[in-house]
């Protein structure tokens, strides 16, 4: 037998072994509006940002290379990541509540502006199985008639309301659900103060702790020491010809304190001797906001169909079974956390029994990255809205290398696009023409897809009006 697959039997063995002391505490962070190459550890082009506690904490487990969100806007991957479905069979398809063009060619369809309190979440989960749960962050997945975290399985719910983004991130936050802190005070630091909290009053118990962390979206606001600094340092690297495409003072000093604010994090859990038998998942919900940050070598960024609107960062660190510094270049996705979230939890059968689901635990590639998913070759995206990012409505699935892109809006019903990522990570050399067979076999794929999520589609407008439609660019990004 192979020793890696010896290995691989070893360490499965201990993940369901009756022997361990108790489960392992979760800790799931979702940066908002976080960019693929925001990360130091990505090893992306761009000399700006400064993130050693990311890096230093990705290296101690698996770092996913081709990981993606389950939408190119926020509340659907929110609703996605708690509940393991697909947006498209959510109908939480835009974030909430949307953009509107009433005088676009296609009209959305009417989809769904919140969480339904009949999906299951992890938290509740979870909690089922004795976990103490928090959410400290960003909710964005309805009002609260509709349901806040806290009729969602969470015990406790820290700053989560229907907002997509805080009135301010300096104290006096406004944010209903968050005890203001002393004026000044920045939102990043009192999220990871309050996610410490929370550990310490649970350490005795296993907790799940949901820190969907409001940065690093808008309003760009950071502390005017940190602008400083960067300011500074952007000088630096323009005079040595080394500034890359992210610019922005402001931006880097946020992802600054986001990178202090996981420090602070991993510190405490050390402190209490924790780190072993705490499991962290790390992404984005979206790809990184043109303007204030840059996705290159990515094409475009949020609110789009390409790779800069959708690919993310995403490690899982789990020091007592996951070998530390691994990398795995294996297209993963938001749906799958949930999935894995049960596994690393023990959870033996899911139970929500026999409802639909979607997503695949990502529990053997943290054994082994080099080892493909044996039960999943494709993931797929549906977003029947229009985006100031650059999206018109469109479907896209990724099989192995290859991406296929179905935009639903043109005169002739419909427009076809597909690169090849190994070769084109930048998406520049449209396949379609080229390439025949693999359009129709993805798209066939696609169209089977969709039609067995219930995706709900785009229809024709019968407002259109092309001499009044002024395109993508003239609503506000959320």
């Amino acid at each position: 037998m192979p020793a890696y697959l010896t290995a691989i039997i070893v360490v499965l063995s201990a993940f369901t072994s009756p022997l361990l002391a108790a489960p392992p505490n979760i800790i799931m962070i979702l940066v908002d509006d976080l960019g693929w190459s925001d990360v130091g550890y990505a090893g992306a082009p761009g000399k700006l940002y400064e993130t050693p506690h990311l890096d230093k904490l990705a290296a101690r487990g698996v770092k996913f290379t081709s990981a993606y969100s389950a939408c190119t806007v926020c509340s659907p991957t929110r609703a996605a990541l708690l509940t393991g479905k697909y947006p498209a069979r959510l109908h939480i398809t835009d974030w909430i509540a949307g953009h509107q063009r009433p005088l676009a060619r296609l009209k959305p369809p009417a989809w769904t502006k919140y969480l339904p309190r009949e999906e299951t979440t992890i938290a509740e989960v979870l909690k089922a199985q004795g976990y103490a749960t928090a959410s400290i962050g960003k909710w964005h997945l309805g009002t609260k008639e509709e349901g806040w975290p806290e009729v969602h399985g969470f015990d406790v719910n820290l700053g989560g309301t229907h907002r997509g983004q805080p009135p301010s991130y300096f104290a006096p936050y406004k944010i209903e659900t968050l005890k203001e802190g002393p004026d000044g005070e920045y939102l990043t630091d009192r999220e990871a103060a309050e996610a410490c909290a929370f550990i310490e009053a649970n350490k005795a118990k296993p907790f799940f702790l949901y820190l969907p962390f409001h940065t690093v979206h808008t309003p760009i606001q950071a502390k005017k020491e940190k602008i400083e600094k960067y300011k500074a340092k952007i000088a630096k690297l323009e005079a040595a010809g080394e500034l890359g495409a992210q610019k922005s003072a402001p931006y880097a000093a946020m992802v600054e304190s986001l990178d202090e604010a996981i420090g602070a994090i991993a510190a405490k859990l050390d402190a209490l001797k924790l780190s072993e038998n705490t499991v962290i998942l790390f992404t984005g919900d979206n790809g990184g906001l043109l303007g204030p940050t840059d996705n290159k070598p990515l094409r475009a960024g949020k609110g789009s169909a390409y790779e800069g609107g959708v690919r993310v960062p995403l490690f899982i660190v789990y020091p007592a079974f996951v070998e530390s510094g691994l990398t795995c270049a294996e297209p993963v996705i938001t749906t799958d956390l949930f999935a894995t979230m049960l596994d690393v939890a023990g959870v033996k059968n899911d139970p929500r029994g026999a409802a639909k689901h979607d997503g695949v635990s990502l529990q053997p590639l943290l054994l082994d990255p080099r080892v493909p998913l044996s039960d999943r070759d494709e993931i797929y995206w549906h977003y029947p809205h229009y985006h100031p990012g650059g999206a018109t409505p469109y479907s896209a699935v990724r099989s192995r290398d290859w991406k296929l892109i179905e935009h639903f809006e043109s005169p002739e019903g419909g427009r076809i696009e597909l690169f090849n990522l190994k070769d084109d990570i930048g998406e520049t050399k449209d396949l379609a023409t080229s390439q025949p067979a693999k359009v129709r076999e993805l798209h066939a794929m696609l169209k089977a897809w969709r039609a067995s999520v219930g995706a709900q589609m785009p229809v024709a407008n019968p407002d259109f009006d092309p001499t009044k439609e002024k395109g993508p660019g003239k609503n506000k990004q959320k």
